[in-house]
Parts: structure tokens; C-alpha cells; sequence
């Protein structure tokens, strides 16, 4: 009995001391705590997904937050994926010691993964995909994970090799750690893992051979080991695990042939991907036998043999064998019409011969993607295409193919893509090819087509791209064609077009290039031209164009290539060219005449063609021109009259400058802007900016935008210099964007935005209206002439000018931060700059950088939010710093500079522009910075960007990876995503702190 008490007390107790009160609060305080922590790791919460996460809460209830069953004041899981969390993860989540799952997917971590976690002996789901993790892929203490069933890091910056301790997770079902920075080899122990359903390694760096250790995982079911750099054969035994459904090594260098019973020992094969290896030998017939058969990669291999036939693949969904020999022809297409479900076919080899059959028309209607190309196909696309119904996507691209197109192709109403290249197509283009509504892409280039260009195409509304490149066509360019939405290329060069440009080529505002080159077109090159403000690269050489060179292409300043060679143009070459920032140009073979200017494109002889021109005078000695005289133009006047004409002009022309003087005078300010006026308003007439700048000079002349042109000017006490903008009224939008920018500087202060200290709204000698801005002048220029020096200044001072070190740059960064915090947050509206870039920074004598041309500024309500507002002047700005959402309505908001200030980090520090061609498959400046964060910042730095004397590698390192995800930061897709101006200008001070110690 006493034994009984005794036994019951001793229980009792125990259920006092683990149950009590104060046994869960020292619980809830240990959680609490943690998650508190946690929260303050995290430096941005857009979405306020840890807005409950407060004290007057229980934590149980905080989102993402949840706690167990069986022990209702610990905390058992942490969900927060895609929250758009920006911050790093607390080493106190190492107290959290019940958790058992924690989900950080699709967010902005960085930093480290905090050793602590290993200390997590409960925890079974780790989902850290799509951050910014940084440092070792897993700390060294995590052999307590026995639970481990799900590790998911794909996507991060994470680094070095895979750690051995990982084994000891012999629960382990999903391991993923693609898109990181795995070095060495894929390890032996990775067989030790025998729980593993799925290894995803693809795009690690891994290279050496795959181990056959791998074949020790008897349960595996999806083994992706792609875009990486083994090497050798794929052991055989690797064929023998009869679970496997996802087979993928492409993009690797293995060799070796594929086992011939890979279909029976591999029954339940969905999806086989072996392409761009160097497998040889046959490809087995037993691949077949793989009842579920999904997908069959085998393009760019070296194997040889007859394809095996496939008719017997009911759920065979993508055909990809490229460079397979085929013995007979083409038509074992037939075998494929009993694959039902049969989605994307490519056949892309030089080996293949034969003709298409005409049962392709047989196959799936669920096809949606048929892919041919550089081989030996003959003979006609037959007609019964036109039952593919599904297809959106149709490349017969290098072939022999002959013959009329069959109009069957104009019933693929769903096609986006339509290229059938390269070809030797004959006839009319089918005028049916209008009723294709959803194409996007429409190549029909390097054919024989003949006649006219359909007016149909113009119904082709989601048009992006048409190219009809060396054809036969004839008959005028239809004013029907220009599509507003072609935007990324227009190409109807060599071909035999006739007539004039249709004044409807400006519809095209988004358009990038422009080819109309090698016709004989005629007439006038039309000033609509310049309204297609995304012109990049514009050919309209070997055509019969007479006349001037449009004074409209001056707004053209995006423009990198144009070419006017033989023509017939005449005149002189206009001086805004000059000022364009063109990479090459070319006008040799015309009539122009006259004095070749100075400036830009035109200082540098191997980028300029003028040769041709038997009436060019002057211009850079390098070019070897003949001075230039003014008698000639006077040779065939008489005397009389070569006294008379100058007298009688001189005499006219001093009767107007005396009338339009007295009549100018009385418009020296603009009357609608009183709050300009104070104490250091300068009050300048036409005649007063005029004198100042030399008559607008072109030796004045220094710089050019959209809407105008900038001059220096030394105003008549001869010590104060000013930059005068002068307006271009006939440029549409001009006079709103002279009002813009004196509605936004008006009341502004600030010393890092450029000062205003006229305005000028008066009539000119000539009677016609002029506007004007009056400026400070910034003795260094704008910021894009130190970034994008390119050896056309001359030699000596200004040449060691053009190198910003570091320190510069960051001050000239800081600079530009404190400016867009004032507009955004500094007054007491909110204003937009709108079109923040290095032509639009200014630097004074000290360096100091000042935010000009507010000519697409707009003034927000500080009532309503930034984004609810829309410009009443319409999106506009620069290609390249140009936030994507802008693309997609009329809202404008602080975060579209933030996006603009972003991009333009990326460029100090990178010196490559957004437009440049070689990001390549990063597809934009943003891409090609976060790719190379944090361990390669030194591969794509500027190598003009110089290391001071007193820093050391390490920390000019770490500083430029700081600022170059600030850039990244601030140039999300997604604007919630971006930080505010005034975290930038914290951060950025932080990183200039660190820098001066």
C-alpha cells in the first residue's frame, strides 16, 4: 500500500511540474521570444504578413504561425512563402526546438543559414527555394536531422559542396539544390539516402562522373542532374531502377549508348531527357515499351540507325530526336497519328530526308508545337496542316521546301508563331494569312515569294515582329501593315518595293528596328519617323530617297545605327546627329553638300561613312575633306546682284529684329508662374538668352532631349553661366513638358536638384513662339559622358577625367538617393520624376550630383497613394529604366523612379547600359547583376571602378556586393517589392561609413 502511494506521488508530481503554470509560460516565453527575433531579422514586409505578430497576441495565432496538439504552446510549423520578406533569418530559430516544418519559399532572405538550425532534431520540412541565401549549403551540425523527409534550396547564392552530415537524414525523400553553386563532384554518400524519391541537382557546376553509387536509391522517381559538366557514361545500373518516371542529363558532356532494354527496365518511364550530350549508337527500339511515355528528349547527340517507330504511345506527349539518321524518308510520321496526345514534335536534324506526308494532317489535334528545321525535306507543306487546329507554334526553318504555301495555313487560328525561313517558297504570300489574329511572329524571310504584300496582314492586331527579308515582292509598303504593336523588328529589306515611306510608319512608337533597305523606294524620308521614339537601329540605304535629312529624326535619341547610304539625299548633314548616340553612320553615296559638323558620332572616322559625297567640306582632319569656302555657292551672280541681295536683306532684317524686339520685350517671364518669382529670379528676355549663348550657337550647343536643346550662356556681367533649355515646339508634347517641369521645380529646394533661375516665354526674330528654361550651369557635364568615355575626347586631362573610382560613384548614388527622397517625401506633394538616367544627372565642380529635366514629372496628390494617379501627359520615358508596370497602364508612382534609380545603380557601377545586347540569356540588367550576386561582383564590375589606397579586397568586395543588390533591390519586377528611397539613402550611407573607416 505505502509502495502504491508512494508510485501514485511520484506521478503526480511529475504532472504538477511538466503541466503547471509556470512550466508553460517559461515555454510560451522561450517561442515567443524566438519568433520576436525573428521578426526583427526582417527588414522589409510589403504585404504585412507580420503585422499580428505582436505581444497583444497570442503567438498561436500569429499568421503563419502554428502550434501542436499535443503540446498547444509550442510551436510545431512556420509558414510564410511568397510574402515578398526582405531581411535574414535569426540564429533564434534554433530555439524553436518542437518545430517540425518552416517554409521561407519564394521571398528575399539572405545571409547565411544560421548554424542553429541544425540544433532542430524534430524537423522534417525544409523549404528555403526562390532566396537569396548566401554562404555553405547546410551548417555542419545537422546529423540530429533523423526526421528529415523534404530539404528544398533550389534557386539561391548558396556555395561548396554538398555536406557529408546530410546521409545521416536517412528519412530524406526530396532533396533539391539546383541553381546554386555546388562545387567538386556529385558525392558517393548521396547512395546512402535510400528513402530519396527525387534529386534535383540541375545547374550546380557539378562535373566529374556520375557515381554508381546513385543506383543504391531503389525508390527514386525523378532524377534531374541537367546543365551541368559531367563527364563519362551513365552507369548501366542506373537503368535498372524500375521506379524512375524523370530521367533528365542533358546539357552535359556524357557519352556512351543507351542500354537497348532501357523500356523494360524502366516501365514506368514518363520522361527521358538526354539531349545535347554526345550519346552514340542506336536509339533501342524498346523505348517503346514505356507504356507512360510522356516526353523523349534526344536532340544534338550523335546517334545513328533508323528511329524507332512510336505508333504505339498512347500518352506520348514532346518528340525531341534531332541529328538521328533516318534510313528512309520522312514518313514515319505517319506512325505517330495513334499518339492522342501527342503536344510538341522536333525533328531538327541535318540527316533527315524525305518529304513531309500528307497524314501529317492526322496527327493530334491537341498538337501544339511542331519544330523542323536544318534539314533535307523537299517537296510542298501539304495541305491537310490546316487540321492542326491547336497548333500555336510552327518552325520549318532551312530546309529545301518548294511550292505555294498552302492557304490551309491561314486556318491555325491559333498560331503565335509562324516562321518558315530560309526556304524556297514561291507565289503570293496567302492574303488568307489576315485571318491569323493571335500571330505574334511572322518570319518569312531568305524565300522566292513574289507580288505584292497582303493588305491583310493588318488585321494581324497582336503582331511583334515581321520579317519578309529577301523575297521577291513588289508594289508600294500598305499604310495597313504598320501595326502600333510591331515593336520588336520591321524588316522588308531586298526585295523590290517601290513608292514612297507611308506617313503611317509613326504609328510604330515602340518599334526597336526598322529595315526597309535595298528597294527602290522613293521620295521623301518622312519627319513621322521621329516619332518612333524606341528606334534603336534604322536602315534605309540602297533606295532612291531624295531630299533633305529630316530635321524629325532629331528626336531620335535612342538611335545606335542608321544608315542613309545610297540614296539621292542632298543638303547639309543637320547637326543634331551629332548629338545622337549613334554607334555607327553611314550616309556615303549621297548628294549632301556643305560643312560636315564636330561633334559626337562625327569625331570618330571608323564608326562614320560619308565617302561618296563630292560636295562635304571641313569636318575632322582624319576624314580628309577640303575646307570649306563661301564663294562658291556666289559664282554665278552678277554683280549687281551680289551687291544688292545683301543690302536689301540686312536692311529687311533689321526692320523685323527692331519690331519683334520692342514686341519681345514684354514677354521676358512667364506671367503664369508667380511662385518663381523671389529675390534671386533672374528676369532674362529672348534677346538677353540669345546674346548669352553666342545666338545659339552650335559651339554652345551641349546636350539634346526629346524636347529641346541645351545651350551654355555667360549672361552679361560675364561671370554668371547658365544652361538654357530651349524648347522644340513643333516635337509633340513639348509645351506640357515645358509646363511639367515649371510646375515641379516651382517651390522645390534642394542641393541635389538642379536650380532654376528662369523662365522665358517670348517670340523670337522670326516670329515665332520660344520657350525656355534657364539653369545653373554644371561644369562637369552629365553623368552619362563619365560613364561612357569612349577614346573620341581628346588625350590628356580630360581623358584621366572620365574614371570615377568608387568613392565617386557612391557619393554620386547617395547624391541621386537624397534628391528622389525630397520629391517623394520631402515636400509637401509627392512628386515623380519620371525619367530618372545618367543623361539627366548633372556634376558640378566638386562632383556634386544634381537631378535635372523634369519634363515628364508629375505632382501626386498626398492624399491619394502615388499609384492611383495617372500622368496626364501619358507614360513615357526611356527604354531600359522604364519600370514594367508602366508598360501596362498610365499609373505612375514613386516606385516606377524607384525602378529607374535601381537601373541606374546597376549601370554605375557595371558601366553596361539596360540596352545592352550582351546579357544575352539574362534578358535585362537586372538579371545579368542578381545572376552574379554575391561571389562573381568582380566579373561584371566596371574595371574603371578603382580601389583606393586604404581599402582592401575583401571589404571593396563586400561593399560592391551591397550596393549592387541595393540596385536589384530597387529594381524588382513587382513594385511592392522594391525598398523606398529612404532605406536606400540608410543603406548607402552605412556602406559610405564602412568604406571612409
Amino acid at each position: 500500500m505505502a509502495k502504491s502511494i508512494t508510485i501514485f506521488s511520484f506521478f503526480f508530481f511529475s504532472f504538477i511540474v511538466l503541466y503547471s503554470p509556470a512550466t508553460c509560460f517559461r515555454s510560451n516565453q522561450t517561442d515567443l521570444l524566438s519568433l520576436l527575433a525573428l521578426k526583427e531579422a526582417i527588414n522589409a514586409d510589403p504585404n504585412g504578413a507580420l503585422n499580428s505578430w505582436n505581444r497583444t497576441t497570442n503567438f498561436c495565432a500569429w499568421n503563419g504561425v502554428t502550434c501542436g496538439r499535443r503540446h498547444p504552446n509550442r510551436v510545431v510549423a512556420i509558414k510564410l512563402g511568397s510574402q515578398g520578406l526582405i531581411g535574414s533569418l535569426s540564429p533564434h530559430i534554433g530555439n524553436l526546438s518542437f518545430l517540425r516544418e518552416i517554409n521561407l519559399q519564394n521571398n528575399s532572405f539572405s545571409g547565411r543559414i544560421p548554424q542553429e538550425i541544425g540544433l532542430l532534431r524534430r524537423l522534417e520540412y525544409i523549404e528555403f527555394s526562390n532566396n537569396s541565401f548566401t554562404g555553405r549549403i547546410m551548417p555542419k551540425n545537422i546529423t540530429q536531422w533523423k526526421n528529415l523527409v523534404y530539404l528544398n534550396l533550389i534557386d539561391n547564392n548558396l556555395s561548396g559542396p554538398i555536406p557529408s552530415e546530410i546521409q545521416f537524414s536517412e528519412k530524406l525523400r526530396y532533396l533539391g539544390l539546383a541553381k546554386n553553386k555546388i562545387s567538386g563532384v556529385i558525392p558517393r554518400f548521396i547512395g546512402n539516402l535510400t528513402s530519396l524519391r527525387t534529386l534535383y541537382l540541375r545547374f550546380c557546376d557539378l562535373e566529374g562522373e556520375i557515381p554508381e553509387s546513385i543506383s543504391q536509391l531503389t525508390r527514386l522517381s525523378n532524377l534531374n542532374l541537367g546543365d551541368n559538366n559531367l563527364t563519362g557514361t551513365i552507369p548501366s545500373s542506373l537503368f535498372n531502377i524500375s521506379t524512375i518516371e524523370r530521367f533528365v542529363v542533358d546539357f552535359n558532356g556524357l557519352h556512351g549508348s543507351i542500354p537497348s532494354t532501357i523500356g523494360l527496365t524502366l516501365p514506368n518511364l514518363s520522361f527521358l531527357s538526354l539531349g545535347r550530350n554526345r550519346f552514340s549508337g542506336r536509339v533501342p527500339i524498346s523505348i517503346s515499351n514505356a507504356s507512360s511515355l510522356e516526353s523523349l528528349v534526344l536532340s544534338f547527340n550523335d546517334f545513328t540507325g533508323p528511329m524507332p517507330m512510336f505508333g504505339g504511345l498512347s500518352r506520348f506527349s514532346s518528340l525531341y530526336a534531332a541529328k538521328t539518321l533516318v534510313e528512309d524518308d520522312f514518313s514515319f510520321v505517319s506512325s505517330l497519328t495513334n499518339c492522342t496526345n501527342l503536344r510538341s514534335f522536333d525533328l531538327s536534324s541535318p540527316f533527315i530526308s524525305g518529304q513531309i506526308p500528307e497524314s501529317i494532317g492526322n496527327l493530334s489535334v491537341n498538337l501544339a508545337a511542331i519544330r523542323i528545321s536544318d534539314t533535307q525535306l523537299r517537296g510542298k507543306i501539304p495541305s491537310g496542316i490546316g487540321n492542326l487546329v491547336g497548333l500555336t507554334y510552327l518552325y520549318l526553318v532551312n530546309h529545301y521546301l518548294e511550292g505555294p504555301l498552302p492557304s490551309e495555313i491561314g486556318k491555325l487560328f491559333n498560331l503565335n508563331i509562324l516562321n518558315l525561313a530560309q526556304n524556297r517558297f514561291t507565289g503570293d504570300i496567302p492574303s488568307i494569312f489576315g485571318n491569323l489574329s493571335s500571330i505574334t511572329k511572322l518570319n518569312l524571310y531568305e524565300n522566292n515569294f513574289s507580288g505584292a504584300i497582303p493588305k491583310s496582314l493588318g488585321n494581324c492586331t497582336n503582331m511583334l515582329e515581321l520579317n519578309l527579308l529577301r523575297n521577291n515582292l513588289t508594289g508600294p509598303i500598305p499604310q495597313e501593315i504598320l501595326i502600333s504593336t510591331i515593336s520588336i523588328s520591321l524588316d522588308l529589306s531586298h526585295n523590290a518595293l517601290t513608292g514612297s515611306i507611308p506617313s503611317q510608319v509613326g504609328s510604330l512608337s515602340s518599334l526597336v528596328m526598322l529595315d526597309f533597305s535595298n528597294n527602290r523606294l522613293s521620295g521623301l524620308i518622312p519627319n513621322s519617323l521621329g516619332t518612333c521614339i524606341s528606334l534603336e537601329r534604322l536602315y534605309l540605304e540602297g533606295n532612291l530617297f531624295e531630299g533633305q535629312i529630316p530635321q524629325g529624326l532629331s528626336p531620335l535619341t535612342g538611335l545606335t545605327y542608321l544608315d542613309l547610304s545610297r540614296n539621292n539625299l542632298s543638303g547639309t548633314i543637320p547637326s543634331f546627329l551629332g548629338l545622337l548616340r549613334l554607334e555607327q553612320l553611314n550616309l556615303s553615296f549621297n548628294m549632301l553638300q556643305g560643312q560636315v559638323p564636330t561633334t559626337g558620332v562625327l569625331r570618330n572616322k571608323t564608326i562614320t561613312s560619308l565617302q561618296g559625297n563630292e560636295e562635304l567640306c571641313g569636318g575632322i582632319l582624319e576624314l580628309d575633306l577640303p575646307r570649306c569656302t563661301t564663294s562658291s555657292s556666289k559664282k554665278n551672280l552678277s554683280t549687281p546682284l551680289k551687291i544688292a541681295i545683301p543690302i536689301v536683306g540686312v536692311a529687311a532684317l533689321l526692320c523685323i529684329i527692331i519690331f519683334l524686339y520692342k514686341r519681345g520685350t514684354h514677354k521676358k517671364v512667364l506671367p503664369s508662374l508667380p511662385s518663381f518669382m523671389g529675390t534671386q529670379f533672374l528676369r532674362l528676355s529672348y534677346s538677353d538668352l540669345l546674346k548669352a549663348t553666342g545666338g545659339f550657337a552650335e559651339t554652345s550647343l551641349v546636350g539634346a532631349g526629346s524636347f529641346g536643346y541645351v545651350y551654355k550662356g555667360v549672361l552679361d556681367d560675364g561671370v554668371t553661366v547658365i544652361a538654357v533649355k530651349v524648347l522644340n515646339l513643333v516635337v509633340k508634347g513639348a509645351s506640357k513638358s515645358f509646363l511639367a517641369e515649371c510646375n515641379s521645380l516651382r517651390g522645390i529646394r534642394h542641393r541635389n536638384l538642379v536650380k532654376i533661375l528662369s523662365v522665358c516665354e517670348s517670340i523670337d526674330f522670326q516670329g515665332n513662339d520660344f520657350k525656355a528654361l534657364v539653369y545653373e550651369f554644371k561644369a562637369n557635364g552629365s553623368l552619362d559622358k563619365w560613364l561612357y568615355y569612349n577614346g573620341e575626347q581628346e588625350e590628356g586631362s580630360d581623358a584621366q577625367l572620365r574614371n570615377l573610382d568608387l568613392i565617386e560613384r557612391l557619393d554620386i548614388a547617395i547624391d541621386v538617393a537624397h534628391a528622389l527622397e525630397y520629391l517623394h517625401s520631402g515636400i509637401g506633394s509627392v512628386i515623380v520624376h519620371g525619367d530618372l538616367k545618367p543623361s539627366n544627372i548633372l556634376l558640378d565642380e566638386d562632383m556634386t550630383a544634381c537631378v535635372g529635366d523634369f519634363g515628364l514629372s508629375k505632382i501626386v496628390s498626398s492624399v491619394l497613394p502615388p499609384r492611383e494617379n495617372s500622368s496626364t501627359i501619358g507614360i513615357k520615358g526611356t527604354i531600359g529604366y522604364v519600370p514594367p508596370e508602366y508598360g501596362m497602364s498610365n499609373a505612375i508612382s514613386t516606385e516606377g523612379d524607384v525602378y529607374s534609380y535601381g537601373i541606374l545603380i546597376l549601370e554605375m557601377f557595371t558601366n553596361k547600359k539596360p540596352t545592352d545586347d550582351s546579357f544575352m540569356d539574362h534578358a535585362n540588367l537586372h538579371n545579368f547583376v542578381n545572376a552574379a550576386l554575391p561571389d562573381h561582383v568582380m566579373e561584371i564590375l566596371d574595371p574603371l571602378v578603382r580601389i583606393g589606397p586604404r581599402e582592401n579586397n575583401n571589404k571593396f568586395e563586400d561593399c560592391m556586393s551591397c550596393i549592387l543588390n541595393i540596385g536589384v533591390l530597387c529594381s524588382k519586377e513587382m513594385p511592392r517589392d522594391r525598398i523606398s528611397m529612404s532605406d536606400v539613402v540608410s543603406e548607402l550611407r552605412k556602406i559610405q561609413k564602412e568604406l571612409s573607416c
